[in-house]
């Protein structure tokens, strides 16, 4: 056997990215075009990832995540780019890590900056729409703060309808 033939066999492991708040975990797996997606998560915190890429190659992974999870409460959704999966903890806690495993994670697992807050910020006063924050902008003049709560509803609105992490609010 040639190592082509060896490497074909073998599957890929696309680049994940994740971050966490107390109650979630938030899982971004970057595939564009990803058919045949297969999705596992068990209440043990086993996450099981399989599918095709445009390459028509084929890409999985296993986690063992770090503690138990509400799977009925958990949501995916497959996006022309990425496939996303709101991880809800059986447990609000922050995790130390993501994998139970301690030590090095896979190199195809990255945290995402773009989602990331740490545990002594999640209390500062920010709502939390799925992956975007908004904290409370004062963008006009000081007497029109119900103006900003009316304008808050409104980008909520907008933002949820027709995008791909719709599903988490």
């Amino acid at each position: 056997m040639h190592i082509t033939e060896i490497i074909l066999i073998c599957s890929r492991h696309p680049i994940t990215k994740w971050a966490q708040r107390s109650d979630r975990v938030f899982l971004t797996i970057e595939l564009p075009d990803a058919k045949d997606v297969k999705l596992n998560l068990k209440p043990e915190g086993q996450f099981n990832f399989s599918a095709k890429g445009s390459d028509d190659l084929s890409y999985e992974f296993d986690l063992e995540l770090f503690d138990s999870v509400n799977v009925e409460e958990s949501k995916a959704a497959v996006a022309p780019r990425t496939i996303c999966y709101l991880i809800k903890k059986a447990e609000s806690k922050w995790w130390p890590r993501l994998l139970k495993k301690e030590g090095k994670p896979p190199v195809f697992l990255k945290v995402d900056w773009d989602k990331w807050q740490d545990e002594d910020d999640e209390d500062i006063g920010c709502k939390s729409l799925g992956f975007v924050q908004f904290c409370k902008l004062d963008m006009g003049g000081a007497d029109d703060d119900d103006d900003i709560e009316d304008d808050e509803d409104d980008v909520v609105e907008s933002t949820n309808k027709g995008t791909p992490y719709s599903y988490f609010q």
